[in-house]
């Protein structure tokens, strides 16, 4: 078992069929503990009716609330998110909010030095107080992982490439990545040699790349590691990614082989990706079915 430590949003998604458990970081650290792992998240929610809702949630998903600050000045986070005909989302996400503020706790600061990986996103840096605490817990990591995670109008590519420079794995989206390699006057437009140059770049030489329906592919030590994708019928897009992300860090930190770790992770993010809402339950017998089919 490792110990995983996330940092910045929970929140609720309100969906069209209602509030669903959410924010990146902790859809993360959800999947993370589902296999196995102790896993904690760092964030803020309100003094509100709704904040006491959330907390309750977690529990019953056997979240910790101890990283868990509680803001009397700020409201609990809620997300609008649209779906498209495809199950594509799109997101409206309310400013202020209590993860906005999320202060630097001595305590945090201990469980930082004493995980096996430090989980974090962009979005969370859109206000200086959280950037702040994010960036004095990143001095206390070991092993940093940085999921990309651009929601316009809430960032500037200047400080996705300074947060990117500190982490040992980056995890964008195909989009993301152009996006940024544009930003930085790099215009190829293959794949490899995008990831290569961001590589360069900051000195990461960990970098995954999901493709949506078409799976993903993990730049590991110098070596490629493809997936196809597996096809299923999308309900919702809504925290597949995510589920990715956190499968693909516990495999890789516990031991497996890069090519059956993003196996592994695409298989999960496509069974997420079948069901409504960002935290369904995915049992083992589900990911060995899909990895044993065809993409």
């Amino acid at each position: 078992m490792k110990s995983i430590i996330c940092f910045g949003e929970v929140l609720w998604d309100v969906l069209p069929a209602g509030k669903k458990l959410g924010g990146a970081p902790l859809n993360v650290s959800l999947r993370a503990q589902s296999f196995g792992n102790n896993s904690a998240m760092i964030s803020s929610i309100g003094r509100d009716i709704i904040g006491e809702e959330l907390g309750q949630v977690m529990k019953s998903f056997g979240a910790k609330l101890e990283h868990i600050q509680l803001s009397e000045n700020f409201p609990t986070s809620e997300v609008l998110v649209e779906l498209d005909e495809h199950g594509t989302a799109t997101y409206e996400i309310k400013m202020p909010c209590a993860w906005d503020h999320i202060t630097l706790l001595g305590h945090d600061i201990e469980a930082v030095k004493a995980s096996d990986a430090f989980i974090y996103g962009s979005l969370v840096a859109r206000n200086s107080t959280s950037r702040e605490t994010l960036l004095a817990l990143l001095d206390h990591a070991g092993y940093k992982v940085f999921d990309v995670n651009l929601r316009p109008p809430f960032y500037t590519p200047e400080r996705i490439i300074n947060l990117m420079k500190p982490a040992d794995f980056v995890k964008f989206n195909d989009e993301e990545l152009y996006e940024i390699c544009e930003h930085l006057g790099f215009t190829e437009n293959a794949l490899e040699a995008c990831i290569e140059f961001i590589s360069q770049q900051t000195g990461t030489g960990q970098i995954c790349v999901t493709l949506g329906a078409d799976g993903a592919v993990l730049f590991y030590q110098n070596t490629y590691y493809y997936n196809p994708g597996y096809k299923v019928k999308v309900a919702d897009t809504v925290g597949a990614g995510d589920s990715f992300l956190g499968a693909i860090i516990s495999q890789l930190l516990n031991g497996s082989q890069p090519q059956d770790a993003i196996n592994f992770a695409c298989a999960v993010g496509s069974i997420v990706a079948s069901k409504n809402g960002a935290n369904p339950e995915v049992s083992a017998s589900e990911i060995q079915a899909m990895m044993a089919t065809k993409a």
